[in-house]
């Protein structure tokens, strides 16, 4: 009797063996079937078999299973795995997402600045960007409103070695905050926003443990309103610690302020 071996399958009809890949945290992957493209959050094991769970740049959280051949990892197919226990370490990030430098001394203090209009938006930003920031030697100031932008403009007097970064609440078309960022024209000048009413907003609901941030009807103090709908205690004070305790990281954050901070810090420290 001859024998056989049990695959029949021709060797040129065979597929090469993808190589196997440890679906570390951080790892930014994209899923062979679905496209989804997002970075690596965690693995978990469970009765179906092991899966993992990617977040796309927008926060959005994806589950897939950890199959052979499942997974491009720039542009080329792998097979995603559980890592193992003493796996190597990746990189520390920073709360903005970045990578860590251990140890780093804070950069001098540039001459160009970021300006946003409240202290809870600067609260904000340092929770998130703070390790960036100092490393860059990019100061962060606060306005108290930017009803007179044009004027702090002309104070601040920039120029190619100090540009100035400004961002703005509520910078949506036929807004306060659009007509006033519509008179600057210095181009070592960027006015940038976000479309929410306040800062609070660009907070996601979810990690506040809340369902949505609550509609406030026109003439009403909007902090007030939202602490009133909540069933929170109405001290906005208060409130607001509350809400910047719920930050660990840009994972907390929505894409249209992720998105903005970053640009005014390319446009900061980036050679004109």
């Amino acid at each position: 009797m001859r024998s056989y071996q049990p695959d029949l399958t021709p060797p040129w009809k065979k597929s090469a063996p993808a190589p196997e890949v440890p679906a570390d945290p951080d790892l930014v992957v994209e899923e062979a079937v679905t496209g989804f493209c997002g970075a690596v959050i965690r693995c978990e094991k469970t009765a179906e078999g092991p899966t993992v769970t990617l977040e796309d740049r927008f926060g959005k959280h994806r589950v897939f299973p950890l199959v052979p051949r499942g997974f491009l990892l720039e542009g080329r197919v792998v097979t995603l795995v559980r890592p193992s226990a003493g796996g190597p370490v990746r990189p520390a990030r920073t709360a903005s997402g970045s990578v860590a430098v251990p140890g780093a001394r804070a950069r001098v203090a540039r001459a160009g600045r970021i300006y946003v209009e409240g202290r809870h938006d600067a609260e904000l930003v340092e929770r998130v960007w703070g390790d960036d920031l100092r490393i860059e030697g990019v100061v962060v100031e606060y306005l108290e409103g930017i009803d007179d932008l044009p004027a702090i403009v002309r104070e601040f007097s920039p120029g190619p070695d100090a540009r100035l970064g400004v961002l703005v609440d509520h910078l949506v078309p036929g807004s306060k905050e659009s007509r006033i960022a519509a008179r600057i024209s210095d181009g070592n000048v960027l006015v940038v926003g976000h479309p929410y009413i306040d800062v609070w907003e660009a907070v996601k609901p979810s990690s506040v443990g809340i369902g949505g941030w609550p509609v406030v009807p026109r003439g009403q103090d909007w902090k007030t309103g939202v602490c009133r709908s909540l069933g929170w205690p109405e001290n906005t004070g208060a409130a607001w610690q509350r809400i910047l305790a719920s930050v660990r990281s840009y994972r907390d954050l929505e894409p249209e302020l992720l998105g903005r901070v970053e640009e005014l810090i390319d446009f900061v420290t980036l050679p004109a």
